[in-house]
């Protein structure tokens, strides 16, 4: 990341906001198993709710700014400049573009001293009418993803009072494409499917290597792009919550896991879908890595309220009180939070897009609720294979998420 920001700080950031990803997967992955249903994936981003969580913090009070500076990972104080610094910074990244967009009620007077903390940002007006509020998302959203996301998650009516939103989108391209053909797995959910495979050959073993975890191996390949934007692709054990899996690349990322490199493992059943080998030559040859995955494009929604201890937005949904004095004079509580995202996985690059929105109503000035005690996360569906979308030089998790239905295969139309 090119900004002012110190070493320590751009750490810090990203430490935060990948731990974010890491709690948030156990969650948006569900209950998912490396083998199993073959419903549709997800994708979320983290990257896309951090900024608005920080914000939020920022200007917020009682236990309502205690649980979201919990799930900032910051100090409270610090978490608006943080934000601001970090949009900033994600903005500048090549084949990155974000933006920040901000939406109050004609009557409501935001605080200068709040809305300055935000940086460069859309502010316009809602007009209470849900038709005409709605067409303005939507092409916000739709012109700040290329199109990728046409609507903007959320549902603004005459109750709404302000909505926050962010955008992201990405896209890189491979240093070295795949070759693009048909694939039939043989085992699993996939057993008996035509896809769409992908497959290529290098001599870089390093890309790919195992980490042993408390729940199994793990599995990752790293696939390069030309933007300073890689993919990584993560393959648990059969029986490994996906979850878990997405969240050992996170610490992988971290430098919390030791990964095995394909240069140095024994010969054998190396890891999940890895194996090793010893092949006689006829003449001197180097050694070789062959990579089969498949293409996916995969598009999802998320309601963060229904997970609202991950957000630290448990206190923050109550009507009961006033929890942001800081954003305006009057009593404001979060009434619904939203992302909507979607990534696409090909022979030639990868490109993903997400728009977060955070909507608010009016609060009363009633006495606030106890402060939460976290809370256990179930998980609940079974997925093949995860996938974290990672910043090279600072390890940020861009995208993430989890591939159940991968693209068929479709043959090109024969030209006779």
């Amino acid at each position: 990341m090119t900004t002012a920001w110190t070493r320590g700080t751009v750490d810090e950031t990203v430490g935060a906001v990948n731990a974010l990803t890491a709690r948030w997967a156990a969650v948006a992955a569900g209950d998912a198993r490396s083998e199993g249903s073959a419903r549709n994936g997800t994708v979320f981003s983290a990257a896309g709710v951090w900024p608005l969580l920080a914000f939020l913090a920022d200007a917020a009070a009682g236990p309502a700014r205690t649980e979201l500076a919990e799930a900032v990972g910051l100090p409270a104080e610090q978490a608006a400049d943080r934000a601001r610094e970090f949009l900033a910074a994600l903005d500048g990244l090549r084949g990155v573009d974000a933006a920040l967009g901000l939406w109050t009620h004609r009557r409501l007077k935001v605080r200068e001293e709040w809305a300055g903390k935000l940086g460069p940002h859309t502010h316009r007006k809602l007009t209470g009418w849900r038709a005409v509020d709605r067409r303005a998302l939507d092409a916000w959203a739709a012109e700040r993803t290329g199109g990728r996301v046409p609507q903007m998650p959320a549902d603004p009516g005459r109750d709404t009072r302000l909505l926050l939103a962010s955008a992201l989108a990405l896209a890189t391209r491979w240093v070295r494409p795949f070759t693009a053909g048909s694939a039939y797995p043989g085992t699993g959910p996939w057993d008996g499917r035509r896809l769409a495979g992908l497959s290529r050959t290098t001599r870089l073993l390093h890309r790919v290597g195992v980490a042993d975890t408390p729940d199994g191996h793990v599995t990752r390949l790293r696939v390069v792009g030309d933007r300073g934007i890689d993919v990584h692709l993560l393959l648990g054990e059969p029986d490994t919550a996906a979850g878990r899996v997405l969240a050992a690349g996170v610490d992988l990322l971290a430098g919390r896991r030791e990964l095995v490199t394909g240069d140095v493992l024994p010969p054998g059943e190396a890891g999940p879908g890895l194996s090793v080998s010893r092949v006689r030559n006829w003449y001197p040859a180097r050694p070789r890595l062959h990579v089969d995955t498949v293409a996916f494009d995969v598009t999802a929604g998320h309601d963060l309220t229904a997970c609202a201890e991950v957000f630290g937005l448990r206190s923050a949904t109550g009507r009961a009180a006033g929890h942001f004095p800081g954003i305006a004079g009057k009593e404001l509580a979060v009434a619904r939070a939203r992302q909507s995202a979607t990534a696409a996985f090909t022979d030639r690059g990868f490109e993903a897009a997400v728009v977060t929105a955070v909507e608010m109503g009016e609060g009363s000035a009633a006495t606030p609720e106890p402060r939460y005690v976290n809370t256990e996360v179930h998980a609940r569906f079974e997925r093949p294979f995860g996938f974290l979308t990672v910043h090279q030089a600072s390890g940020l998790v861009l995208a993430s998420g989890w591939v159940t239905d991968p693209q068929p295969y479709r043959a090109a139309p024969m030209d006779w």
